[in-house]
């Protein structure tokens, strides 16, 4: 049992150890760069329109994702294809170590789910 434990634990450090080495990327650079995001998505990450998303607390590494498929037409949508089509792999990075470290105010999804009312 006590090796199981020590096991579950060191996998656990190791886990949270890997995620923040993969979650790279500069808060400050990415506030500067985030700047044209702003307008849609809210300075502080939480749009108060619904068809933007929030974009605060998000997994730092899931935005990185959902950015890079803007940018290579995986996700199809033309005004964040436009954003991002410019924005070089450490552009990512730093936009989403900006959005990520922001704390979120969304607590339900009712009124953010697109088709809601």
């Amino acid at each position: 049992m006590k090796r199981a434990l020590t096991l579950m634990s060191f996998g656990a450090v190791l886990a949270f150890a890997s995620t923040q080495l993969l979650a790279t990327g500069s808060i400050e650079n990415g506030k500067q760069k985030a700047a044209t995001c702003f307008a849609c998505h809210g300075t502080d990450g939480n749009a108060v329109d619904p068809q933007y998303p929030r974009l605060a607390g998000q997994y730092n590494l899931y935005l990185q994702q959902a950015l890079h498929e803007y940018k290579d037409g995986q996700r199809d949508n033309p005004i964040m294809k436009g954003m991002v089509a410019t924005l070089s792999s450490q552009d990512i990075e730093d936009v989403a170590a900006y959005f990520s470290s922001l704390p979120t105010k969304l607590d339900t999804l009712q009124g953010h789910i697109q088709g809601d009312k």
